[in-house]
């Protein structure tokens, strides 16, 4: 389905048809331009005038798929009390751009027939005051409409609102259980389809090895070539290679059945298969597929969701999982990796396939897998937990490097970051809010999304990054204890 992001404008007649009808085509002419520099269509679908005509707006956007928001603008002064009814129906997101036509104030031309009709400094904030009354989440970005630091902010909010979209209509197929014995990978299920909308779901690991057996050959030819075109082979066991084809077949013609945007699995339950899917996951995860090992259905769900947040739709985001530090004094890193599943999205070359002995898990063979180093830049780890009676997103901000050494011997996909605000506070406040060892990592989203989406989603956020101290967050942490309880 195309998205699309609603523009709604207000107003009111008590200025006469000639300015509506000017409010009317500024509002076209500047959804269409800035429909030329977003990432998604901004469409102008009303100057509103009425409480009529603002409910009726929002009935239709609550029911229609493919609008994935409204952003709303006040060009005059549009009295708040005509929107009550409106917002608080209101059920997709929602961003209050606080902008104006024009840049500048005309000194020769500024007369009141100009006032009455540029209005949109007090507009606005009459508009603000019944989005605090009401209580609603909303997305405020302020500056003029053409600048790019405001369509930057604007292009970002579109991509949190595919992130929402992505949410509610999220599936996750579980091949088998929960590693054993592990509680940060549990959760509440029911809560998290009645806040997010997941649909999270078991099936049997014999059903996948069914579906495994009714993959043909020339299926495994169609997608083993895909394989040789996208990476470089760096294996004699073809064969492996081959299996790893099969099981990605099957499991994405099970997921693709049943609507599922991401899955999980875990290396304790193999029954019946000869390899842990390694290359297969990987390559689903490269499609836009969430992954999440160990059984964990969260961080599964959230890959898929934060890809859909990326550029073009299924941007560079993956499942990720801090192994090890570096703790030299001044070379402090995370190295996170996983057995086999990082998403080749995160590569900085162009990765190698390869096969390697698996000491963990019910392998029987080799399994095949992607080998790479993580690109550099600026980028976030996020996890979101189960803390009993509410879901809370945690996220990092990082700074990803080139590995700093070779590891000839590491037979799997690996990245380097710095953890802001420096790795052990960073260690120490990610521990203290309850962050699992398993984190979606992503150059394309960032905490000022992340942070939408979740006040969108109605759930907490806890933010790490460069002014982060243990203290304020422990009495960050105990303030939102308080507040999220009496909700």
């Amino acid at each position: 389905m195309k998205r699309e992001i609603w523009f709604v404008v207000g107003s009111q007649f008590l200025y006469g048809q000639d300015v509506l009808d000017t409010v009317a085509a500024r509002a076209e002419e500047m959804a269409r331009e800035l429909t030329k520099v977003l990432p998604y269509p901004l469409v102008y679908k009303v100057t509103a005038k009425t409480n009529k005509e603002i409910s009726d707006v929002v009935r239709e956007a609550n029911y229609r798929g493919e609008c994935a928001g409204i952003v709303t603008w006040c060009h005059t002064f549009s009295p708040s009390k005509m929107w009550i009814d409106g917002l608080r129906d209101l059920q997709k997101p929602w961003c209050h751009l606080a902008t104006q036509y024009n840049r500048e104030i005309p000194n020769e031309e500024i007369d009141m027939d100009f006032m009455n009709l540029n209005q949109a400094a007090h507009g606005d904030r009459e508009h603000g005051f019944i989005g605090a009354r009401l209580r609603k989440p909303r997305k405020i970005i302020a500056g003029y409409w053409k600048d790019e630091s405001v369509q930057n902010r604007l292009a970002k909010w579109q991509r949190v609102c595919m992130g929402v979209c992505a949410s509610k209509e999220m599936k996750v197929m579980r091949f088998g259980d929960n590693m054993r014995e592990v509680a940060v990978t549990e959760g509440d299920k029911v809560e998290a389809q009645i806040k997010l909308g997941w649909q999270v779901n078991t099936w049997a690991v014999g059903d996948l090895v069914r579906e495994m057996a009714k993959v043909t050959e020339s299926e495994i030819d169609e997608l083993y070539n895909e394989y040789t075109a996208k990476y470089d082979i760096a294996t004699d066991n073809l064969a492996a290679i081959r299996y790893q084809a099969r099981e990605e077949i099957a499991m994405k013609r099970m997921m693709d059945r049943q609507g599922c945007r991401a899955f999980s699995n875990t290396f304790q339950d193999l029954y019946g298969m000869e390899q842990l899917p390694g290359l297969a996951s990987q390559h689903l995860m490269s499609l836009g597929y969430g992954y999440g090992g160990e059984g964990d259905w969260k961080v599964s769900a959230m890959t898929s969701i934060m890809k859909a947040m990326g550029e073009g739709g299924n941007g560079a985001s993956g499942f990720m999982e801090d192994y090890t530090y570096h703790l030299v004094d001044g070379q402090e890193y995370s190295l996170g990796a996983h057995m086999l599943e990082v998403c080749p999205s995160l590569a900085a070359d162009k990765p190698r396939i390869e096969t390697h002995h698996l000491g963990i898990g019910m392998n029987e063979k080799d399994p095949a897998r992607l080998v790479f180093e993580g690109k550099a830049g600026k980028g976030v780890v996020a996890s979101l937990i189960d803390m009993g009676g509410r879901l809370r997103l945690i996220v990092q901000d990082i700074e990803a490097v080139k590995p700093i050494m070779p590891m000839p011997n590491l037979p799997v996909a690996r990245v380097m970051w710095r953890a802001l605000p420096d790795l052990t506070t960073g260690v120490e406040c990610w521990i203290t809010a309850g962050g699992a060892h398993h984190t979606v990592l992503s150059y394309d989203v960032d905490a000022e999304m992340l942070r939408d989406w979740a006040r969108i989603m109605d759930i907490e956020f806890v933010h790490i990054g460069a002014d982060t101290t243990p203290e304020k967050l422990e009495e960050e942490l105990l303030v939102k204890d308080l507040i999220w309880k009496l909700k």
